[in-house]
């Protein structure tokens, strides 16, 4: 491992101790067996939105320079939501831009957990998610219902 790579392990091996030492209800992530920069995480939809009662698998892939560059994290889940396209990819102002070192496995969990709830409608990629969002919410929890699968499901 050259220096850069085992200061990214130490700080991963740092964030899934946290992860395990305060668990966060309704959030999972854990490292694959052969590559700590490899995690899978899952979310549960947050209550009171068309997500409540579902639950999400995430992958997240850190680059050699993590935390100062973001996760690459993806949906693995199938999901229909206006800020994630139909590979997974996710519209998130802290995964681009507005990313951040004192962020870390936990905080883009939360922020995609509320994303869930509060999709940003001005920037979608899923413009039919963002129009239905408002106008229909029933039709828009049907399509969420139809495109979900359980992560028993996405593995089988």
């Amino acid at each position: 491992m050259s220096g850069s790579n085992s200061t990214v392990a130490q700080r991963l091996q740092k964030e899934l101790m946290d992860t395990m030492m305060k668990p966060t209800p309704g959030i999972t992530a854990f490292p694959s067996d052969a590559d700590i920069t490899l995690w899978t995480a899952t979310i549960d939809g947050p209550a009171d939105t068309p997500y409540a009662g579902l639950v999400f698998k995430l992958s997240m892939e850190f680059a050699n320079n993590y935390p100062y560059s973001p996760p690459t994290v993806l949906f693995k889940t199938p999901i229909y939501h206006p800020n994630v396209d139909f590979s997974g990819r996710i519209c998130l102002d802290i995964l681009k831009d507005k990313w951040s070192a004192i962020y870390n496995i936990g905080t883009v969990l939360l922020s995609l957990q509320s994303l869930l709830g509060e999709p940003n409608n001005s920037s979608p990629l899923n413009g039919q998610a963002a129009e239905l969002w408002d106008k229909d919410p029933a039709e828009y929890k049907r399509l969420v219902l139809a495109r979900h699968q359980t992560p028993e499901e996405l593995d089988a």
